[in-house]
């Protein structure tokens, strides 16, 4: 089992950057899949980003494509989400999320295939 805390989120102007952090618990972190996911109001959680095991795998939303990326410290039980120019409707609460799994090359997108979440952490861009 395994624990997530997200931090470094807050406002942030539209073009500029923002890095969200998500720390683990448990000596098994480099056994999860992870990933980013978002959730605006009045809308369904939807898919950001993931990354493999081992960091060497990583998908994106055609959204944030570019823009965004993700990247794990397995050392550090820590994965990161660098956010370049962000924009207006970047605006949500974000969650990171593990997902156990065998291969050390898949990753997931689909937010069922994850059993752990975080708290969630707000990113507010504004214009």
């Amino acid at each position: 089992q395994v624990q997530l805390v997200e931090s470094g989120g807050g406002l942030v102007q539209a073009g500029g950057s923002l890095r969200l952090s998500c720390a683990a618990s448990g000596r098994t972190f480099s056994s999860y899949v992870l990933g980013w996911f978002r959730q605006a109001p009045g809308k369904e959680r939807e898919f950001v980003a993931t990354i493999s095991r081992s960091g060497g795998n990583t998908a994106y939303a055609d959204s944030v494509k570019g823009r965004f990326t993700i990247s794990r410290d397995n050392a550090k039980t820590t994965v990161y989400l660098q956010m370049n120019s962000p924009k207006p409707e970047d605006t949500a609460v974000y969650y990171c999320a593990a997902a156990s799994d065998y291969s050390s090359g898949s990753y997931f997108t689909a937010h069922y295939q994850y059993a752990y979440w975080g708290q969630g952490t707000q990113v507010t861009v504004s214009s």
